[in-house]
């Protein structure tokens, strides 16, 4: 197997993983350990080359820093990828990967994301402890995806009662995008609550079942973004909201599960000018790696530590979204506010 360490001004540390016995080739990338072990899933994607590879997983390694710091976890920011077909993946690439997590000594701990499931993270767990979000064990949290799409909920209900004034969703129309794991429990927690569903995704099954299950209006991947809706859920690969889609979008508000969502810091002040209300992703979406802290951090009551949190998640949101609108800037620019001066160790 070959490590390669990589040159990055923004990371503490990048790394390359090769292993040609098993076709692998993966990428493990450490934003921060300011405030505890760089903690971030591990995502298997059919990249179309290395350098897409490596900017995702240092933009994702990044908005981990963030993430763990808005939810008030003792976590740095780390994510690891690994290039191709989720489909062709082998207990041998997972364990070949394993060894080089493994190496790092607990600098990152990995869990299950995009490509990645439960049972796979046990395959990682038998070479590396440096693993959480195992369906058994002490400290086992499982899918953190339920209460991932909990949080997200809170949080579209949040943006709700500030872009609308009522955090009643009843009749609200969301764009779903994105029905994997995530994207199907929250939109399971959007229809229980009333909401009328338009749903896009990749595999054409999902959305027939979402049809059928919820009523959902199912539209082409391609046109989910241009549909008229209340609120907006990206719920599947980031970068998506950019200039050129921003200026198409026909709704109220932004909430949403994907990752860093904005293709650039930009892209927050131009739906600010729009009037169409972001909520912050990585506070957001903050509940999978609450979930997934209660193995890194060997929490006993795991599910009184995730309401707190969650709670805690949803009042950072709150504030921050008033305090927007009293400054009259994008919700995104004072949440990385909040950030830096947790990270600062300053009262936020």
């Amino acid at each position: 197997m070959q490590i390669t360490r990589l040159s990055s001004d923004s990371h503490e540390d990048v790394i390359r993983v090769r292993n040609d016995a098993t076709g692998l080739t993966g990428f493990i990338a450490i934003h921060s350990t300011q405030l505890g072990p760089a903690a971030g899933g591990l995502r298997m994607r059919a990249y179309d080359s290395e350098e897409s590879a490596i900017n995702d997983v240092l933009r994702l390694s990044h908005g981990m820093t963030f993430k763990n710091a808005a939810a008030g976890l003792p976590l740095g920011g780390g994510k690891a990828v690994i290039m191709g077909d989720p489909a062709t993946k082998t207990p041998e690439m997972l364990r070949a990967f394993a060894r080089a997590i493994d190496g790092l000594q607990g600098r990152y701990w990995t869990a299950e994301d995009m490509g990645m499931s439960p049972e796979d993270m046990a395959v990682l767990a038998g070479v590396t402890p440096y693993v959480a979000g195992l369906a058994d064990g002490e400290f086992a949290s499982g899918d953190p995806s339920p209460v991932t799409a909990r949080g997200i909920f809170n949080a579209i209900r949040c943006t709700a009662k500030h872009r609308f004034g009522s955090a009643d969703l009843t009749g609200r129309r969301v764009a779903v995008q994105g029905l994997g794991h995530v994207g199907w429990y929250l939109a399971e927690m959007l229809h229980a609550a009333g909401a009328r569903l338009i749903v896009a995704d990749m595999e054409a099954g999902r959305c027939t079942r979402a049809a059928d299950v919820f009523g959902a209006e199912v539209v082409p991947v391609d046109r989910i973004l241009e549909m008229e809706a209340d609120i907006l859920a990206p719920c599947a690969i980031g970068g998506i909201l950019n200039k050129a889609s921003i200026a198409g979008l026909k709704v109220g508000a932004v909430a949403g599960g994907a990752n860093n969502q904005l293709a650039t810091p930009a892209d927050g002040d131009r739906l600010h000018a729009r009037g169409i209300l972001y909520a912050p992703d990585y506070v957001a979406n903050a509940g999978g790696i609450v979930n997934v802290a209660t193995e890194i951090l060997r929490i006993k009551d795991r599910p009184a530590f995730v309401a707190d949190k969650l709670a805690e998640a949803e009042a950072t949101l709150d504030a921050i979204l008033s305090g927007a609108v009293a400054r009259g800037v994008s919700p995104h620019r004072l949440a990385d506010e909040v950030v830096l001066s947790r990270m600062q160790g300053k009262a936020a």
